[in-house]
Parts: C-alpha cells; structure tokens; sequence
C-alpha cells in the first residue's frame, strides 16, 4: 500500500481544505519549503504546493487520510520519493554499550554525491565487520565531492549530565539528531529532506524537536533506515568515531573497555573501578544501564 499520494487540486479547493484541517484539533500546523500549507497528525501529513497545484499526503495513515476527505489520488508516488533527491541521512552509533559515547552522524549527499557513495558500496556499519575497513571508508566519504559531514561525539560524562536532565534515551536522541540535522541544514540551506532512522515508537518526538529549532526540512523517519546510502554513510562516519574514542580511551585507562552491555563489559567494568576507582566510572560509562548496579 502506497504511503504517499500526489493529487491535482485547484487553489479555491485547497483553501477550502486548509480551513477543514486547520479546525481539526489532531492536525498541527507545520512548515515546507514552497508550500502554501501544511497540516500534520502523528500518522500523515498534507501540504498543498500552489504552484504546481498539487496536494500531497504522506505516512502511513496517507491512505485512511484520503478516504476521509473523500479525495481521488491521480498519482500514486513512491514509497520513499526522498531517496532519489538530494538529503541528509543521520545515524547513530553507541546507544547499546554501556562503556563509550554517544556519536550522532550526519551525511548531506547531492545527486551525484549519492551516486558516488552508491559506488563506493556504503552500506549500514554493522554489515562491515573490519573496524579497519570501517575507518577506511569513513576517511573516503569526507573526501567526496558533493557530500558533506556533520559528527556530535558526546562524551560519558556529557551523556550522563543530559540523560539525568532529559530523563530517556529517546529524548537525548532527539537532541542530537536535530543538532546535527540542523547544522548540516544551516551549511546547505537548499535541502529540503532529512533522513533518520525511528528510534522512537512515535515519529514526534524527533518532528517536536526540530520544529523546536526552526529549521525547515521536510523530516523523513522509518525502521531500517540505514537502507539508504546516504545514512549508511552516516551509521559509518558515527562507528568510526566511537571506535576511535574507545580506542583511545582503554589506552589511557590501562584496561580493556569492551563492547555491547553483556556479562563480559561488567567484569571489565569491576576491573575498572578497582583499578581507577568508582569516582571515574562516570568518565567513561553510561550510568543509567542496569550494569551500574551490578557493580
């Protein structure tokens, strides 16, 4: 079933259209570039572009939506139309380990930058198994003509301060992903898409905060995101950034900081505080796992 629809509609019937939804207490009012307006609901959105005299409704309550203002779609689109234009893909990558950052990576491609990361064979982090390899490509896509990086490494001890003031995950997420959505907007102002992998069970969290910003982008999120080159380059640029770090610090630390959250990390996590003491556990973990009170 199609999640986006194009349909013709003269300007007198838009407006018409604009008065209904602007009534209509599960819609709020939101911004695209070139649209005359726009409404959205937690499960679809409708924009009318003058112009071209079209209305487009997108997400995927598209369906259900355009059966209750009785409309007739004239042009079904496809799925994800955002994957063959210019956008910006962010990823994450750190989330799940208790030892480390949270990095957050943005990757803005043009066309033919997109074609050139297509090329070189991006594909989602976790699908390379070389770290090496990892840092190699990542080293390669900053280089590409036509692509731009925008990287937010936010340390243990940073992350522990948000997360005690934000309270969840999601929210700290969010966070990141619109600062680095909206300074790679402000470096390309003519993008007009912003692709993010659905990190939460409701696509508001991550819309309510960048609306929070004012950057104008029309904000694309879904499961899998990580399909589409441009936030496989991103999920790339984020791995090799923590690697990095984690690198880094287990050489200052004199001791090894694994991987993931499993048994192994809290036997690493003990070796840690005997070795360096519970004060500086906050230096290099995220407090808020389970782990901590294992400890």
């Amino acid at each position: 079933m199609a999640s986006s629809y194009s349909l013709s509609m003269a300007r007198e019937a838009a407006c018409s259209l604009q008065r209904r939804l602007a009534g209509n207490p599960d819609f709020c009012e939101a911004s695209r570039p070139y649209a005359l307006f726009c409404y959205e609901s937690p499960e679809a959105s409708v924009t009318y572009y003058e112009k071209r005299g079209r209305l487009v409704l997108q997400g995927r309550g598209a369906e259900k939506l355009k059966s209750l203002l009785e409309l007739s779609a004239d042009t079904p689109q496809r799925e994800h139309p955002e994957a063959e234009l210019p956008h910006i893909g962010v990823d994450e990558s750190g989330k799940g380990d208790y030892f480390g950052p949270l990095v957050v990576a943005g990757v803005y491609a043009d066309v033919a930058g997109m074609r050139r990361l297509s090329d070189m064979g991006c594909r989602d982090s976790k699908l390379i198994h070389s770290e090496g390899q990892v840092a190699r490509i990542a080293a390669a896509i900053r280089s590409l003509p036509g692509v731009e990086v925008e990287l937010l490494c936010i340390g243990p001890k940073r992350y522990n301060e948000l997360y005690s003031r934000m309270g969840n995950l999601n929210s700290l997420l969010a966070w990141g992903h619109v600062r680095v959505i909206s300074a790679l907007h402000a470096r390309v102002p003519s993008c007009a898409h912003a692709l993010s992998d659905q990190f939460a069970s409701s696509q508001w969290v991550l819309r309510r905060a960048l609306a929070d910003t004012g950057t104008s982008i029309q904000l694309h999120q879904r499961p899998r995101a990580e399909e589409d080159t441009v936030v496989a380059a991103a999920s790339i640029i984020a791995r090799a950034r923590f690697v990095e770090w984690m690198n880094q610090a287990a050489q200052a630390a004199r001791c090894e900081l694994p991987l993931g959250c499993a048994s192994h990390v809290l036997s690493a996590a003990r070796v840690f505080v005997q070795k360096h003491g519970r004060d500086r556990l906050p230096d290099v973990a995220k407090l808020h796992f389970k782990l901590t009170t294992q400890l």
